[in-house]
């Protein structure tokens, strides 16, 4: 069999992707095609776009979505944006894979590759890596980060069960508060139109509920988020959640549906009810719409922040990895 290193286009990646036939799995979704595409056309900067496929024959075997710097290559991506990133390899070809595109970044004078924000589950840590010593790379693993999620049980009732008493009492109090202060409703929004029109809502709570969010969102992060959440609403994959007392706006999260999973990706509210834990509320009404959704997991993504555990995730260990190609 003959094996080849091929030059994509993010419209490649797409069709390849929509080739069910080649049984890529396409995880997580900071690694899908419109999401790299989108991150390019923000990020790319001067960077070498270096988009490669690994090929037997007719068939792809795996896909680098890469780009190089100064003779380092990584992941599209980035950590203050991408919660997890990976390469994308077909189940048992980890070695070919690895050696196909290691000669080629070889013939390209790259010396390194830095592979960021890895969960424990991803092809790099459980095939790249080994596949690389096999060569005889140096390979170096560097915790970088958590990130919590918990499996949902079929219920509201058995998520509460989940929580320790404390939570669930505190979880319940919470709530009947909220009724007490008038009629409030928790709603998803989805498709491309309506989600762009609740954009500016979600950005003005995004920036004013926390002035360290006010800091990130810089302009390019922005653009990033405009063109991001038109393209992966289109998908049908971003939704926000809005969280309304007497028809006004007081929470929002927006949250990405792939695959049985919904991942909590960002989150705001008015100050004006912060006395009423509605950003905490948004979330945990977001966790009894996923399961009365028939969702499987719910992914509070990057972060050690206390209302994830309070709330039921559990930690997963985020790890950076660095191999020296020689």
């Amino acid at each position: 069999m003959s094996r080849s290193v091929s030059q994509e286009s993010f419209r490649s990646l797409l069709e390849i992707r929509d080739n069910y036939t080649t049984r890529l799995e396409w995880e997580p979704l900071f690694i899908s095609p419109m999401w790299l595409e989108v991150w390019w056309s923000v990020f790319g900067n001067d960077r070498e776009l270096y988009l490669t496929s690994v090929r037997e024959d007719d068939s792809v075997i795996g896909i680098a979505p890469l780009m190089i710097e100064n003779g380092i290559t990584s992941i599209i991506g980035s950590a203050d944006v991408c919660d997890y990133l990976d390469l994308i390899v077909l189940p048992n070809r980890d070695q070919d894979f690895f050696d196909a595109l290691v000669d080629d970044l070889k013939r390209k004078g790259v010396k390194q590759l830095n592979l960021e924000s890895l969960r424990p589950d991803s092809r790099v840590l459980t095939g790249i890596t080994d596949a690389a010593l096999r060569r005889g790379c140096e390979v170096t693993l560097t915790p970088c980060d958590v990130t919590l999620e918990m499996k949902l049980p079929c219920t509201w009732d058995d998520y509460l069960l989940v929580l320790n008493s404390k939570q669930r009492h505190e979880v319940r109090r919470k709530l009947r508060r909220l009724e007490e202060v008038g009629n409030f409703e928790y709603r998803s929004i989805s498709g491309s139109t309506p989600v762009i029109e609740a954009l500016d809502t979600f950005l003005k709570m995004f920036t004013e509920s926390r002035g360290y969010k006010a800091d990130f969102l810089t302009q390019k992060r922005e653009s990033f988020f405009r063109s991001m959440t038109e393209s992966m609403a289109n998908a049908g994959i971003l939704k926000l959640g809005l969280l309304e007392i007497e028809t006004i706006p007081a929470a929002i999260i927006m949250y990405f549906d792939y695959n049985d999973t919904i991942y909590l990706y960002n989150s705001g509210f008015e100050k004006e009810y912060i006395s009423l834990s509605v950003g905490l509320l948004s979330k945990v009404l977001c966790i009894k719409d996923s399961i009365e959704s028939g969702k499987k997991v719910f992914d509070f993504l990057k972060g050690n922040e206390v209302y994830k555990s309070r709330l039921g995730g559990k930690e997963t260990q985020l790890s950076d990895c660095r191999i020296s190609i020689n």
